[in-house]
């Protein structure tokens, strides 16, 4: 079983995100769970949210605690949530940056980073104050790890993204392709 941890703020599209990680998963034949949990509900406020994809049922239905991936939709949270807690040693942690980890405080770790934010704004998901990042990272989330095809995360975003399939379609796949993978 495979474990992802979201960490985003209210309105970034985490939880959304993470059901729509878990319908790929599940349209390729995997057993998946998929669930937030929410502090504060307001815009802004850090968000996690957290899904499990294995080849066999799942019964297990608590928070993770010790990911396989932790997914950073906000690099800002890293000062407020220590978003590397419980991170396997040999997990990987994808951030939404132009930095390099290293200069986010990420290091020992493996590492992967895209710009979800410009590629958000590029494609007009949400706006240039507020971007809409999630389906951006669900695209690089599918090169990093391997656990579902592009072509079917694009096909779940063209059937189930709550507005502009074909926007939200388009910013996957090039934060598909613009992915950085950066090793300890």
């Amino acid at each position: 079983m495979i474990e992802i941890r979201f960490h985003g703020r209210g309105g970034q599209g985490a939880v959304i995100a993470s059901q729509l990680l878990a319908m790929a998963a599940f349209k390729e034949g995997k057993y998946v769970v998929s669930f937030p949990y929410y502090g504060v509900e307001r815009r802004g406020a850090p968000v996690t949210a957290f899904t499990r994809i294995s080849d066999r049922p799942i019964r297990i239905k608590s928070q993770i605690y010790e990911p396989d991936y932790v997914i950073v939709m906000d690099t800002g949270l890293m000062s407020q949530v220590d978003v590397l807690k419980g991170l396997k040693p040999d997990g990987w942690v994808l951030l939404n940056t132009t930095k390099r980890p290293e200069e986010l405080g990420v290091t020992g770790r493996k590492a992967a980073t895209v710009d979800a934010t410009g590629i958000a704004i590029k494609h007009g998901l949400g706006s240039k104050a507020a971007p809409i990042v999630n389906t951006a990272i669900i695209g690089a989330f599918a090169r990093l790890s391997g656990l579902v095809s592009i072509e079917s995360v694009v096909d779940v975003l063209l059937k189930k993204s709550p507005a502009a399939p074909e926007k939200n379609a388009a910013a996957a796949k090039d934060a598909y392709e613009a992915l950085v993978f950066y090793e300890r």
